[in-house]
């Protein structure tokens, strides 16, 4: 089970820190992912995080703005996120997915496990 926090509204070059803690999982076996989807959209990928955190891929809407990073001790994942623009707006969901240690998914499609997401609306 994951259960993303954090979200809220915020003007535009504000900033908001998610946050996404597990349950039932081994999560230092799992990479973790960030996706989005704002209004008539598809899901799509916004970063990751490998096992041991030493890989993280973004989406070039929001390399440069957030950051990805995980505390494996408190079995949370979190996205921080900087300089925010209304296009920003989307409901945020984390995922989950036990890996080998060289494997970092980053489609929807390849993570099993979903949070319920969290809202974040950018206003201009």
């Amino acid at each position: 089970q994951l259960q993303a926090s954090g979200g809220g509204s915020v003007q535009a070059g504000g900033s908001l820190r998610l946050s996404c803690t597990a349950s039932g999982l081994i999560f230092s076996r799992a990479s973790m992912g960030w996706f989005r989807q704002a209004p008539g959209k598809e899901r799509g990928f916004v970063a990751a995080i490998s096992r041991s955190g030493s890989n993280t891929p973004y989406s070039d809407s929001v390399k440069g703005r957030f950051t990805i990073s995980r505390d494996n001790d408190k079995r949370t994942v979190y996205l921080e996120m900087n300089s925010l623009k209304p296009e920003d707006t989307a409901i945020y969901y984390c995922a989950a997915k036990s890996t080998i240690l060289t494997y970092l998914p980053i489609r929807t499609d390849e993570y099993a496990y979903w949070g319920q997401g969290t809202l974040v609306t950018v206003s201009s």
